[in-house]
């Protein structure tokens, strides 16, 4: 007894110092992280080039320079969003500082009622003094800030790109070496196949889910400009990519053409926007997610939603973009979710 609980008391010392130290280590951790999922996703692309007899270097090259030119890509395409909010958040403060009026009346009123009802319960507790809290003013970013975080934004995408790089050029190297250390002469074989379905499953899981946000977005856009919404295409632009922090990022998105509503329509209109992308985002999670990936492969969506959590609590939004697929490997590699058909099985997930 006394020995199991040494080992439990290890296992969690271990666990608390391991988070500590992923949470410590976050600037160096979470690019590499991002980096060997993306390392991952684009596999198939590194393998294709080698199968027609292409240097390994292209294949890492030319991964390397599709993944900067796409995210500089959606840099470009969030810019305007951002100028535009920036614009319009004047009248949106004022159109929502009418409905948070709103909604102190109420409180005041429920508060006078509950004075009142306290008062001739307990006259006494009547004589609490009511203390009103300031509010704290919020000071805007500098150009200074911006200078001071640069060099580590830039460190950042150096150490990402550079695992990445690496990653693809000597993906098949490092699993033959882990597979020798980590497994006896008989289960390297095995162990070797393990990490290449693993590998095989997250990027065709990526890739569904990649389409079926690209039709979401696309659907979305073409919904939103039929209502009226200013840059509706690039409102498309960011459905596809919230749609991939699963559960948190729609409702943001949900949220944030709330506002969009608010800034451009008057009246029952404004609420059209968030209303019909959480229209889609139910169809889609309910119905087309399920139909596509959710037959061969099916993952917890409690366990979903908690390394969802546990990814963004740790390393913010790129923990977010890293915790799914990182769950699917660690299942797939452990065969707690097992190929159900052949090598072209595609995985998915419960929504």
């Amino acid at each position: 007894m006394t020995t199991r609980l040494s080992q439990i008391s290890m296992i969690v010392v271990g666990t608390i110092s391991l988070i500590v130290a992923m949470n410590l280590g976050e600037d160096i951790l979470a690019p590499l992280t991002l980096a060997l999922v993306t390392g991952v996703v684009l596999s198939p692309l590194a393998d294709f080039w080698e199968r027609h007899g292409y240097s390994a270097v292209w294949g890492a090259l030319i991964g390397l320079v599709a993944t900067l030119v796409l995210i500089g890509a959606l840099i470009l395409a969030f810019h305007p969003i951002i100028a535009q909010l920036v614009s319009q958040a004047p009248k949106v403060w004022a159109d929502m500082k009418e409905v948070v009026e709103g909604f102190r009346g109420l409180l005041r009123g429920l508060s006078e009622v509950t004075d009142s009802v306290a008062a001739a319960v307990a006259p006494e507790a009547n004589a609490a003094p009511v203390t009103q809290v300031a509010e704290d003013s919020v000071a805007l970013p500098t150009v200074t800030d911006a200078l001071m975080i640069a060099p580590a934004i830039l460190s950042q995408v150096l150490i990402f790109a550079g695992a990445l790089f690496f990653f693809l050029l000597t993906r098949s190297e490092i699993y033959d070496w882990v597979s020798l250390r980590l497994s006896d002469r008989g289960g390297r074989a095995e162990l070797a196949h393990r990490l290449r379905r693993a590998d095989r499953n997250v990027s065709r899981y990526f890739s569904t889910i990649t389409l079926i946000n690209a039709g979401l977005g696309a659907i979305t856009a073409g919904v939103l400009q039929v209502i009226g919404v200013s840059d509706a295409m690039i409102w498309g632009v960011i459905a596809f990519i919230v749609n991939f922090v699963v559960y948190l990022g729609p409702a943001v998105y949900v949220v944030t053409l709330l506002f969009v509503g608010v800034a451009q329509f008057d009246g029952a209109l404004s609420l059209a926007p968030a209303a019909s992308f959480l229209v889609l985002n139910t169809l889609e999670g309910q119905f087309v997610t399920p139909a596509l990936v959710g037959r061969h492969m099916s993952v917890n969506p409690l366990l979903v939603f908690l390394s969802l959590i546990f990814g963004l609590w740790l390393w913010g939004p790129i923990g977010g973009i890293v915790a799914i697929p990182l769950l699917l490997w660690v299942l797939v590699l452990n065969d707690v979710i097992a190929d159900r058909s052949v090598p072209d099985t595609v995985p998915g997930e419960t929504t």
